[in-house]
């Protein structure tokens, strides 16, 4: 709001200084100048007009058109004439209405002009300067001011008084002078008026580009400059529209960019974070069977062993071989799965063909806690998919099951037919997941016992491995608490 007040005072106050100066130097001028202007016009034209007369006076021979020329040049130029022969002699007086009374005027006015060429050096200095002599009469009680040319005419040897009062040319500078007070004082109301709406104009435009450049500097571009106009604002206006947009999409495209790059730090850190974890855990992983090969070589190297004893050494060695064997495999697999480079090697076949005959395989490691296993499958569900990927996943399923369910409970295994897809669930009874942990579970080698028994020979990718193989098959697999344990689940796309 202060720059709205400063800018239009400022214009206000600089065009009206502007426009009252401009009138009150004509106004001073015109005072000063115009009688002085006018008065040396009257000079010209007197004596071009005179010289126009003697010209065509000259040539004239008759009286009666002599005094027909002296009548119309009177009337027409508004001056009076008088006319003198070489002797001196009047040989003609102007004469009006008032003939009295003009004729004094006239008598008054020769004898000025007698004084006048007396001055000049007499009628003799006249003839010779072959000039017309043009004066202005000095002020006299008995007669107006006025303009008068004396002139002499050579062929007929005569000289031509010509006079002009110059009483309405002083009334109308007064009444000039009169008129300019008032127009003046009108002058001043209609430049100030013309003052606010002229400040208004430039002022209201300026103020707008002014908003919308400090919403700029703020980083707000919202704000358009709606100027329309078509001079140097409006093409101010649309060019400071174009700096907002083109600012915008490219702080868009910075903030754009800066997040991204934020999600790509994080990102890295995590990929950091996942990258010392991971050797930690295959370290953790491969400490113990390394261990124990070690311990168990060296006591064999002291041949000291015999017998069952020295069998069951070798299969402890060979057993925790098999077992290093399995994890280096698994996380082959994995960097393979989430490289994104492995190649499925799809088929068409019937989902229920390949989990009935998968199950039976554990059958020895059921009977062994005394689970019982339920299955509530669906023939006839064909599905493309990798069959040795996908049996992968119900084996670390199944594995996953069995470790965690006590001696003597169930496991379940249904199919559940949907629209466009088809689930798959293993559940077991048991302990449940804490619910902060069941995203954490499909993170490499996350274990939620991190104290259970190594018999199955679980390496803590299994469930990792799951996860790329559904995703790599455009499917979806999680985890869900149940009333009377834990289910997992996978979902593929129907053929």
């Amino acid at each position: 709001m202060k720059s709205k007040k400063s800018i239009t005072r400022k214009l206000f106050i600089i065009t009206s200084i502007v426009f009252a100066a401009f009138i009150t130097t004509n106004l001073i001028v015109q005072s000063v100048f115009f009688e002085q202007f006018y008065i040396r016009w009257k000079k010209n034209n007197l004596e071009d007009n005179l010289v126009k007369f003697k010209n065509e006076y000259t040539l004239l021979k008759n009286n009666d058109d002599e005094s027909n020329l002296i009548s119309s040049f009177e009337d027409q130029n508004n001056y009076k004439i008088i006319i003198r022969d070489n002797l001196g002699n009047l040989k003609y007086l102007t004469k009006t209405a008032d003939e009295r009374k003009d004729s004094i005027k006239a008598r008054l006015m020769d004898q000025i002009m007698s004084t006048e060429i007396a001055n000049i050096g007499g009628i003799t200095k006249l003839k010779e300067g072959k000039k017309s002599l043009i004066f202005i009469t000095a002020k006299n009680p008995d007669m107006e001011v006025s303009i008068a040319g004396i002139s002499y005419d050579e062929k007929k040897d005569e000289i031509v008084y010509v006079f002009s009062s110059l009483q309405p040319v002083n009334e109308a500078v007064q009444v000039i002078k009169e008129f300019y007070l008032y127009f003046y004082i009108g002058a001043l109301f209609v430049i100030l008026l013309l003052s606010l709406i002229y400040s208004n104009m430039i002022a209201k435009p300026l103020i707008k580009i002014t908003k919308t450049a400090t919403k700029m500097a703020k980083l707000n571009f919202t704000e358009k400059c709606e100027i329309k106009s078509e001079d140097e604002i409006g093409a101010l206006a649309e060019s400071l529209n174009l700096l907002s947009e083109n600012l915008n999409e490219a702080l868009t495209s910075l903030k754009n960019a800066n997040t991204q790059l934020e999600k790509d730090i994080e990102k890295e850190k995590k990929l950091t974070e996942m990258r010392k974890d991971f050797v930690a855990s295959v370290s953790h992983e491969l400490k113990t069977p390394i261990t124990l090969i070690e311990g168990y070589t060296l006591a064999l190297n002291d041949d000291v062993l015999e017998g069952n004893e020295k069998q069951y050494f070798i299969d402890v060695i060979m057993d925790e071989s098999r077992k290093m064997n399995s994890l280096v495999s698994d996380m082959l697999n994995l960097s393979q799965l989430e490289s994104g480079n492995f190649k499925l090697v799809k088929e068409e076949f019937f989902l229920n063909e390949l989990v009935k005959p998968m199950a039976r395989k554990f059958s020895s490691l059921l009977n062994e806690k005394n689970i019982k296993l339920q299955l509530e499958l669906i023939k006839n569900i064909e599905v493309k998919a990798d069959w040795n990927r996908i049996e992968q996943v119900l084996t670390n399923y199944m594995t996953n099951a069995i470790r965690h369910t006590n001696n003597g409970r169930s496991i379940s295994i249904r199919m559940i037919n949907r629209k466009d897809t088809i689930c798959v669930e293993v559940e077991n009874s048991g302990s449940k997941i804490n619910t902060d942990e069941t995203n954490k579970i499909w993170d490499s080698f996350y274990k939620i016992d991190k104290s259970r028994t190594r018999k199955l020979g679980g390496t803590g990718l299994g469930l990792s491995i799951v996860k790329n193989i559904i995703l790599l098959h455009g499917g979806k697999c999680g985890v869900e608490n149940t009333e009377i344990g834990v289910k997992f689940y996978f979902i593929l796309m129907k053929n």
